[in-house]
């Protein structure tokens, strides 16, 4: 297994980096948004965490400036329909702490919200991983009135859809309502319906 590797950036592009170690190895590795967007400049030296996918068809490499992001890249191949590119786009979409987050609270609305994931694969990948994250740091929940006001409502009982979609409505016009506002506006319209 290829744990890490250190060298010089020879090429930064989205699509896939190059590093060269001092022995003139060039290691062509898939890096995730967040570390790609971290990375310096071409030239620099580099050093990435790795994790190396064996298939039939190929050898892939995946490099993480993290060790938070490698595990939830490993996790998330753990589950039934994930494989190497998913789970990479998942913690480029997510970031490693969202994805977590997600996971554990059951959000199927942003686990869905990634590119290549539906519904169905969002619950399947939620049921099977809720409990395997445990050991992981989650991002808190962003703060704002309207992410209040959804709780609030689900709270009172509103399905969470129908809460953030009702919320959402209200904020039209008027970005800067208080939470006590939001909520007030968003029930009229719950109830209108």
């Amino acid at each position: 297994m290829i744990a890490s590797v250190r060298g010089t950036l020879t090429l930064r592009d989205p699509a896939g980096i190059v590093i060269e170690t001092a022995g003139g190895i060039g290691y062509l590795v898939d890096v995730p948004l967040g570390t790609f967007e971290r990375l310096p400049a071409a030239g620099a030296e580099v050093h990435l965490l790795t994790e190396l996918v064996v298939r039939e068809d190929a050898w892939s490499l995946y490099g993480f400036d993290g060790l938070i992001e490698r595990a939830v890249f490993r996790r998330l191949m753990g589950a039934a329909g994930v494989g190497a590119r998913l789970a990479l786009t998942i913690v480029s979409s997510l970031g490693p702490e969202r994805t977590v987050r997600a996971i554990r609270d059951r959000d199927l609305a942003v686990l869905s919200s990634v590119p290549g994931i539906g519904k169905k694969k969002a619950e399947r990948i939620a049921l099977e991983l809720a409990d395997r994250l445990d050991d992981l740091p989650a991002a808190a929940p962003v703060a704002s009135p309207s992410a209040d006001a959804a709780r609030a409502l689900v709270g009172l009982g509103y399905a969470a859809a129908l809460a953030e979609n009702a919320v959402r409505i209200a904020t039209e016009g008027s970005e800067s309502l208080e939470t006590g506002a939001l909520l007030r506006r968003a029930l009229n319209e719950l109830t209108r319906k």
